[in-house]
């Protein structure tokens, strides 16, 4: 079973930058993105950021121009530098991927982000 293992929330203020990371422990899907979701208390899990192997990527709107998602292939990682953060990012961050491109999809454990002064 492939793990997903996500590091570097944290609490931060307005403006603020964090960088989140994410590591899968076994070979996945170049082809599938990867990337990252977020949910905010009472509401449903969003889009954020993905990016696919090839490095074509997808923001929602909210985060473009703010937050940068990469990845490497070779090290079955992505990461999220997150910069100018609003009250409204926080949340909980979740890591996502699939091991094959059709095979259901794979969630890390979550890791808390919360943006406040």
């Amino acid at each position: 079973q492939v793990q997903l293992v996500e590091s570097g929330g944290g609490l931060v203020q307005p403006g603020g930058s964090l960088r989140l990371s994410c590591a899968a422990s076994e070979s996945i899907s170049i082809i599938y993105p990867m990337g990252w979701y977020r949910q905010a208390p009472g509401k449903q899990r969003e889009l954020v950021a993905t990016i696919t192997g090839g490095g074509t990527t997808n923001y929602a709107d909210s985060v473009k121009g703010r937050f940068i998602v990469s990845r490497d292939n070779a090290k079955r990682t992505v990461a999220l530098q997150m910069n100018s953060l609003k009250p409204e990012d926080t949340g909980v961050y979740y890591c996502n991927a699939r091991k094959t491109r059709s095979s259901p999809d794979l969630w890390g454990q979550g890791t808390q982000v919360t943006v406040s002064s």
